[in-house]
């Protein structure tokens, strides 16, 4: 479970202050840390269907952002991409 003062240091990071919780490159940052978060658990309780459906939402919602996102500004999009490390 994410705790208040990482949710606090990943809207820092990414969006600039602790209260930017609108922007794009803050809120990916978030979903990130939440699916690795269900990713470990899923290592461990495989046979966690409701889990399992919540890290598929939480993805496709990550897809529709970045996409929006590199629609609109695409420096910003590659930024994003190369600090949180999604494309290899």
């Amino acid at each position: 479970m994410l705790t208040a003062e990482r949710k606090k240091e990943i809207f820092k990071e990414f969006g600039g202050s602790e209260t930017n919780t609108g922007s794009v490159e803050s809120q990916v940052a978030m979903i990130t840390a939440r699916i690795a978060l269900l990713s470990d658990h899923l290592k461990t309780h495989r046979k966690d269907f409701s889990t399992t459906r919540s890290l598929y939402k939480l993805v496709g919602q990550r897809k529709k952002m970045l996409k929006y996102l590199s629609n609109t500004d695409i420096q910003r999009y590659r930024a994003l991409i190369e600090k949180l490390n999604l494309r290899k």
